[in-house]
């Protein structure tokens, strides 16, 4: 190929529009999310619209449950004489065709109705507690995800500053290898801290992708992960957790009332089986019309089952057995919960204590070095080697302390969720506005 073809060919190359997947990607319209706008997004995300689903389920069932067996109808037509005939004339008023028209109904005994009834409505007071269950765990979870981007924002902002200010270390080190007042090697161990840090930040930027992925999906947000930022103070290390009565507190959350409402559900249908051995007696009565005989027959009639060498144990049994395992499982759920409950307690309080030590002693230390060291290497007083170690050591600090400070206000909010939700609840809705 010539080089008047390679040149045509390159400027036809340049001319056509690019892929779109070799395109670079358009940046994103910031869009702030506070703490208030995400847990009131959380309240509506699908995980809760499908236990609110499951709530207007049971409250269908009580509506199906609470009414008594329906009457029935019935038509007939018999005594009809094939050997010698029906006779002629009308067919409603001359042949000879017994008709008849009959209602029959049947009378629960036994508090059917009412236990039946009952079984449902705690079975919809369990869903109602599921759901406000789910609703806690969606807030709990969108809490959490809302402070890690507040985290890596602000640790992506962090970075950033250390990869400046590695960079211009680094190109101060080139300048004074030139001017040979420092060696190549030193240079060089500048240098790699610039990259290390520049990796850095590819890392954070990573992160807070992440974390702003795990916020829109709990929030259900369309607005893309790269343009999602949070925004928010940071709360306050001092965590009010006062607890006299751990069980007491566990007694009060949805998981625990929804398991107490699934036993009284089972005792219920328990009952309900139980009340199988009252007979249900079914009422009839039938008006006949019999031409040559009678217009005007009336039937009545009344049927019921007879329990002989059955006593409806499997039902009861299965009723029984299901109970047992309802109550079982009310204690286990009791004692998860107030096991939990102790466990958030000692967190938020361990995580508030942590926040507090960074923020007002190992933080402020790890400054004070980093800058007497940058002090002393201007002043020729330190080694690179020295000067390094405290950035180093400022980097892992400003980190650990972000860390620190974050695992304080989700351990903090996971606390108040569970323990007073619908004080939490209402600041946020306060702050969302």
């Amino acid at each position: 190929m010539s080089i008047r073809q390679l040149f045509l060919v390159s400027s036809l190359a340049l001319a056509l529009p690019l892929p779109a997947w070799a395109q670079a990607p358009t940046p994103a319209t910031p869009t702030t999310l506070t703490l208030g706008q995400a847990l009131q997004a959380a309240r509506g995300n699908l995980d809760v619209a499908l236990a609110r689903g499951a709530v207007a389920a049971a409250s269908a069932d009580v509506a199906a449950a609470d009414h008594a067996p329906l009457p029935v109808l019935s038509g007939k037509l018999a005594s009809m004489d094939l050997q010698n005939g029906i006779g002629g004339g009308n067919l409603w008023s001359r042949k000879r065709i017994d008709k008849s028209i009959g209602l029959d109904w049947t009378w629960e005994r036994g508090d059917k109705r009412e236990l039946r009834t009952r079984t449902a409505r705690q079975a919809e007071a369990a869903a109602q507690a599921d759901l406000d269950d789910t609703t806690v765990q969606q807030l709990t979870a969108a809490h959490a995800a809302f402070f890690d981007l507040l985290a890596a924002q602000e640790r992506l902002e962090q970075v950033t500053a250390l990869e400046r200010s590695a960079a211009q270390l680094a190109a101060t080190a080139a300048r004074r290898v030139q001017a040979g007042d420092l060696a190549a090697q030193d240079a060089a161990r500048t240098d790699i801290e610039a990259q290390r840090a520049r990796a850095d930040v590819l890392g954070a930027r990573l992160e807070r992708q992440r974390a702003a992925l795990a916020l829109r999906q709990l929030t259900g947000v369309t607005v893309p992960a790269d343009g999602l930022q949070a925004r928010a103070d940071w709360p306050g290390n001092e965590v009010e957790v006062a607890m006299p009565d751990a069980a007491a507190v566990a007694q009060a959350r949805p998981d625990v009332r929804a398991a107490q409402a699934r036993a009284l559900a089972a005792q219920a249908a328990l009952d309900g089986a139980q009340a199988l051995k009252r007979t249900d007696l079914t009422w009839g009565a039938s008006l006949d019309h019999f031409p040559g005989t009678s217009t005007r027959l009336l039937e009545l009639r009344v049927q019921m089952p007879l329990q002989w060498g059955y006593g409806y144990q499997g039902e009861i049994g299965r009723a029984q057995a299901q109970l047992t395992q309802a109550q079982a499982a009310q204690e286990k759920v009791l004692r998860a919960a107030t096991s939990e409950m102790q466990r958030l307690q000692f967190e938020a309080l361990a995580s508030a204590q942590r926040a507090r030590s960074y923020e007002t002693d190992i933080l402020p230390r790890a400054r004070k070095v980093a800058e007497g060291a940058e002090t002393a290497y201007n002043k020729g007083a330190m080694s690179l080697t020295d000067l390094l170690d405290a950035r180093r050591t400022l980097r892992a600090t400003l980190i650990e302390a972000l860390a620190a400070r974050t695992d304080a206000a989700k351990a903090a909010g996971a606390w108040q969720l569970r323990a007073r939700p619908e004080t939490f609840q209402t600041s946020s809705t306060e702050s969302s506005k």
